[in-house]
């Protein structure tokens, strides 16, 4: 859509002939009044302005209608576990369970209330406030320049732009003096961007070269100018962004699909046991209402109840400590998306880059020196490349400082970024900017013009006038007859000094000359035109500068290599300079650009990717485009960036991550989880994280499950040995809920691996219980149920029915307190070097043994869950009998240990 599509509606009866004009930048001035019927000196009338904003409508980007918050409650109630639940409590509720089935119900609305809970907790910490129009912007009406809501702009409307000002909506500029309006946000082009109000003639050109347009929410930097308004609200290029974000889908991430799929498959298995059960009772005569109470309490048996609870606590408390590490993740779900993440594509400018412009190489009295330093902060130093003595740079530094406007306090800028890199230059090189601004004061000065393509400054000493300019090399070098040397000024010769710019040059420096000259004073006063003083120059030296990228970046990079992760750049800057940025941050693979992007589909951009590293000169449709295609090679795809063009890929993306402070609020509104410190490190920690919370899921669904495995197996054989039922609905839900919960719970806090970083990521699709996971746990469930069918016969044979079934009870959950250690390793002893290290763990395990020597010994328990107390000699055998699943579990780790060590190399 192009920014004058707002211009493609019906004809206003009482407005002027507004045609379609798609290429506003190919016409003239005079044309673009014709066209939206608008007199550049008076504007538009406060009738016209009010009939336009009839046809029109608001000058602001339409919201999607937020949910309410029931709707965001019901949410919470769309996986296969909860609907389980949810006709489990149904089914009690129907034979007349009805204390199950409101126990039941009680643990599903807990869980919703957890889940909604956290996920408006996190919305209301990232606190993203739309404010993408300025409050106010300054236009023409009526002949009379006035202050106007922005929202109340229309197309026609005159709009008066100055240094700082942000820009309300899409507009062609019909005057600009030395204007520079930043894009950063817009097009990803790190420096501010050069205005004219010429016609442009290629009506191909892109929108990031467009330089007689401005678009809504960039920021004017310098100059100022005067725009005729072509576009406004969702018609103009952000609006259209807006659009494609509204369109874009929202993927499930592979912790939803797995849990989703452990869901149905538990449903299948719930209801053959069920059915099994119901059926083989009815067939040996057993009474109907008894056997299909009983069938209902083996569906329980089958199903986690507590699953749904652990996992959202879990991811809460991930979500909580990831904000305290800077990242906010907004959506619970998302939390361990980041540890199966296999790429993550990241904007250039300001999130691997500092988005601050710094002197990166001097060329100064024939020699070369390299620049330290991080951004706008002074520390750093300058260095000869050759290692010999430094000299004395005020020749250099001194004219650059006086020919600024810029001033730099507390490592931030205030003015042109290149001018402040200048600055920063100076007090590197031991120079004091405002001491000697206060010393040798401007006289008069030529504003940078796109035309010339220089800025100079007159400062009078004396019976002089020393000149100082700065600017583009091919325009000076020519202005130039000398060059100084360390002896002296020698006469300039061109070819030697454009090699020294192609050198920088092909390091993608930004490249700028600096040169001087003394003009007497007699001269100056009678010159009228002060460009004619511009030549005869001295050049003082070259300098090349750059937006650096982030040193923790370079880190960040290097640590998702070594964990499997692929870093692709997308940015919408040049090829050479991301090439360049590419190198120093340690991104291989090669580039692509934007328009080599348009030539391919989906499917031929898939089958390129994953040689590709780089994608310069992009569009915000060329970034959803590449996630899409590195979705049809099943990688999980994580996406940073932090401005406006980034928000739709943001949203496509597996996990979009915004950046905090320098990100616009459409980017965080689109994002799953926002920087607040805008360190691409961080996202390194989120990883780190994500892995963490993934394996601790692992471990509670091992549990958990093998908790299942044993009670359904106790309950089916139970029938067969000639033995009753040893466990109600009840108590299944006490062992899952308040005898699990728990411990399963401090499962996901135990520390991550040492090796977390050191392996490739899992695959999306990769099972969460895997049939090898899927053994062992039957493997626990068989010997539980073989030690708790024991003490149920032993009880049985010793004292009545009640008894049996509550030292039946407690041997099964001592088998959880053991089962937990089991849990926590796939491969390594329980006893290794972290068994100590999860305080909170043996903190749940010993509350979980209060809670049974209080649920077996309590009057009040005892009645509510068909309890009666125990002897000190069951209680010494019911424990003898749960260490045996630790031991036998540790026998078989032993062994699986000794086999690999043995086992010949493949």
């Amino acid at each position: 859509m192009d920014s004058l599509s707002a211009m493609q509606r019906p004809e206003m009866e009482t407005g002027p002939n507004l045609t379609p004009a798609a290429d506003a930048h190919n016409q003239t001035v005079s044309d673009i009044y014709n066209l939206l019927g608008v007199s550049p000196a008076a504007g538009l009338s406060g009738n016209e302005a009010a009939q336009r904003l009839d046809h029109y409508g608001w000058n602001r980007l339409s919201e999607k209608p937020r949910r309410s918050r029931w709707l965001l409650f019901l949410d919470q109630f769309k996986s296969y576990l909860i609907l389980i639940l949810m006709l489990a409590a149904v089914l009690a509720g129907v034979i007349g369970d009805v204390t199950d089935a409101l126990v039941i119900l009680f643990v599903v609305v807990l869980n919703a209330f957890l889940g909604f809970h956290q996920e408006q907790r996190a919305e209301q910490s990232l606190s993203v406030l739309k404010k993408m129009l300025a409050t106010n912007c300054r236009v023409r009406r009526g002949g009379t320049a006035m202050e106007v809501p922005a929202e109340e702009l229309v197309p026609g409307d005159i709009v008066l732009l100055d240094a700082g000002c942000r820009v309300p909506a899409d507009g062609r500029l019909i005057l600009a003096t030395t204007l520079e309006v930043d894009e950063a946000p817009f097009t990803g082009e790190s420096m501010p961007v050069a205005k004219t109000s010429e016609v442009l003639c290629d009506t191909k050109t892109p929108l990031a070269e467009r330089a007689n347009m401005v678009f809504m929410n960039t920021c004017v930097t310098r100059g100022r100018g005067e725009c005729v308004v072509i576009a406004t609200g969702m018609q103009t290029q952000i609006g259209h962004i807006a659009q494609m974000m509204e369109t874009a889908e929202t993927p499930m991430t592979p912790l939803q699909v797995q849990l989703d799929a452990v869901g149905s498959r538990l449903a299948l298995l719930a209801g053959a046991v069920a059915v099994l059960f119901l059926v083989w009772g009815v067939a040996r005569g057993e009474p109907l209402m008894e056997t299909l109470l009983t069938a209902v309490a083996l569906a329980v048996a089958a199903i986690p109840e507590g699953l749904p609870a652990v996992v959202t606590v879990t991811l809460a408390i991930g979500m909580h400590l990831m904000a305290r590490r800077q990242a906010i993740v907004k959506q619970l779900s998302s939390v361990e998306t980041l540890g199966c993440t296999t790429v993550i594509c990241s904007d250039k400018t300001g999130t691997l880059t500092l988005n601050q412009m710094m002197v990166r190489s001097v060329f100064f009295q024939g020699r070369r020196f390299s620049v330290s330093g991080n951004g706008y902060e002074n520390t750093g130093l300058i260095s000869a490349e050759n290692g010999n003595a430094l000299p004395d740079f005020a020749q250099l530094l001194k004219p650059a400082v006086l020919c600024s406007d810029c001033t730099v306090c507390d490592d931030k800028v205030s003015g042109d970024p290149m001018e402040g890199a200048l600055v920063v230059l100076a007090a590197k090189g031991g120079v004091d900017c405002n001491e000697l601004q206060m010393q040798i004061p401007r006289t008069a000065e030529i504003p940078f013009d796109s035309a010339h393509k220089f800025m100079a400054t007159f400062h009078r000493q004396g019976e002089l006038v020393r000149l100082f300019v700065k600017g583009a090399p091919e325009v000076l070098f020519p202005r130039c007859s000398k060059n100084l040397m360390a002896d002296g000024e020698v006469p300039m010769v061109s070819e030697t000094m454009m090699t020294e710019v192609e050198n920088m040059a092909g390091q993608a420096l930004r490249v700028l000359a600096v040169a001087y000259r003394d003009v007497p004073l007699e001269e100056f006063d009678i010159c009228g035109d002060h460009v004619s003083l511009v030549n005869q120059l001295t050049l003082a030296g070259i300098v090349g500068l750059m937006d650096p990228p982030r040193e923790e970046a370079r880190q960040a990079i290097a640590t998702c290599h070594r964990a499997g992760i692929q870093v692709k750049m997308i940015t919408g800057d040049h090829k050479l300079t991301a090439a360049a940025i590419a190198a120093e941050l340690g991104i291989t693979g090669s580039i692509m650009t934007g328009a080599e992007l348009d030539a391919l589909s989906v499917d031929q951009l898939a089958e390129r990717l994953e040689g590709i590293g780089i994608f310069a000169r992009v569009a915000p449709e060329h970034k959803v485009k590449i996630v899409h295609a590195l979705k049809r090679h099943k990688h999980i795809v994580a996406m940073t960036g932090d401005g406006v063009n980034d928000a739709p890929a943001l949203k496509a993306a597996d996990i979009g991550i915004a950046m905090g402070i320098t990100g616009t609020d459409v980017a965080k509104e689109a994002a799953k989880m926002v920087l607040t410190n805008d360190n691409f490190a961080t996202i390194v920690v989120a990883v780190h994280e994500g892995r963490r919370i993934y394996d601790n899921i692992v471990k509670f669904l091992r549990f958990q499950v093998s908790t299942n495995a044993g009670a359904i197996f106790t309950m089916l054989l139970a029938p067969l040995f000639g033995l009753p039922v040893p466990f109600t609905a009840l108590q299944i839900l006490l062992v899952n809920i308040i005898m699990d919960g728990p411990p399963a719970m401090a499962l996901g806090l135990d520390p991550a691996r040492p090796d977390t970083m050191d392996a490739p990521p899992r695959g999306a699709d990769e099972r969460v219980l895997s049939w090898p996971r899927l053994a062992v746990i039957g493997f626990y469930g068989v010997i539980m149920a073989a030690g708790t069918l024991c003490m149920l016969r032993y009880g049985m044979l010793t004292g009545d029915e009640q008894r049996a079934t509550t030292l039946a009870f407690t041997t099964f959950v001592l088998f959880q307190f053991c089962n937990a250690f089991n849990v926590r390793s796939e491969t390594c002893s329980a006893f290794a070097h972290n068994f100590f290290s999860n305080w909170k763990l043996w903190a749940a395990l010993v509350t979980v043994v209060g809670l049974l020597v209080l649920v077996v010994n309590w009057p009040v328990a005892q009645t509510i869950f068909h309890m009666s107390p125990l002897s000190a000699l069951d209680w010494a055998l019911a424990t003898g009998v749960a260490f045996s699943v630790l031991l036998i579990e540790e026998t078989r780790k032993f062994l699986l240990a000794m086999w690999r060590r043995n086992a010949p190399a493949t």
